[in-house]
């Protein structure tokens, strides 16, 4: 029933996608093209030949200078945080075996590709915007976890450099040594709930599909100092149509498409 669910709602995604993908669309001002601000959904990556979360997957966005990227935290065993969406290896990896049951030096041994977070935020500093996603699971030492996150975002300033998004605003906890306006809900059908909460703990706003966020939503956090991030974009109408409402972040897992569309539009102004 689950799988059934799932298959429905993916269905139902694509065809509005696909609506707003045959509704044409102004193209965007030159202010509004060079304001854009494109994140690679944990990469560009297709999870056969490149996965997702990988080096492999983020190197691409830095050559062709996507603004920013989206990356999902998680924790091995003895607390080391990694760079992986999955509470397990099974989808990825073909392993039925949770990621917090190893430890970071098993992990390396076994799944080389999967990179610590120290590795990610070394690698490309200074040279892309983070969005780092915190995923909901056990915090064992949620003191001592705070400390690690703090120690490798020193040297990064918050809202400039990174922010960190959640489905589970409660997980903020544990990134309290940040603003409160680097911090993004991440909304699912649940838009009221994280648009209010948003709002009333001053966050920097709110990112969700581009249908649900609409113009009220919209209305409502810019009157307030903060913005949207609307996903998950894939065509050129979508993606004009994001621009002209102004919408501050655009997530997609096709970003060197969208990074295309935006250098050929300013090149034609």
């Amino acid at each position: 029933m689950l799988q059934y669910f799932k298959w429905a709602q993916r269905g139902m995604m694509e065809a509005v996608d696909l609506y707003y993908a045959l509704r044409p669309q102004p193209v965007p001002d030159q202010a509004s093209l060079d304001r854009c601000k494109i994140v690679s959904h944990r990469g560009e990556h297709d999870n056969r030949r490149v996965l997702e979360n990988t080096f492999a997957a983020f190197d691409p966005l830095i050559e062709h200078r996507v603004w920013g990227l989206e990356c999902d935290v998680r924790w091995t065993k003895d607390l080391v945080p990694v760079v992986f969406h999955d509470a397990d290896l099974q989808r990825l990896m073909g392993r039925k075996q949770h990621l917090q049951a190893l430890t970071a030096a098993q992990l390396r041994k076994d799944f080389p590709e999967i990179p610590f977070l120290e590795e990610l935020l070394q690698r490309y500093e200074g040279k892309v915007h983070y969005m780092v996603e915190l995923k909901e699971e056990l915090y064992p030492r949620p003191d001592y976890q705070s400390q690690v996150l703090e120690a490798l975002f020193a040297s990064l300033q918050p809202k400039q450099d990174f922010h960190f998004i959640s489905l589970r605003p409660e997980l903020f906890k544990h990134v309290s040594f940040v603003p409160s306006d680097a911090l993004l809900n991440v909304a699912e059908a649940n838009v009221a709930e994280m648009s209010e909460h948003a709002l009333v703990e001053a966050l920097g706003g709110v990112t969700g599909h581009f249908l649900l966020l609409n113009q009220q939503v919209h209305l409502n956090h810019i009157q307030r100092g903060q913005s949207l991030g609307t996903g998950f974009i894939k065509s050129k109408a979508c993606l004009f149509r994001e621009l002209n409402r102004e919408v501050e972040w655009i997530f997609s897992n096709h970003a060197l498409k969208l990074q295309r569309i935006i250098d050929q539009a300013s090149a034609r102004n």
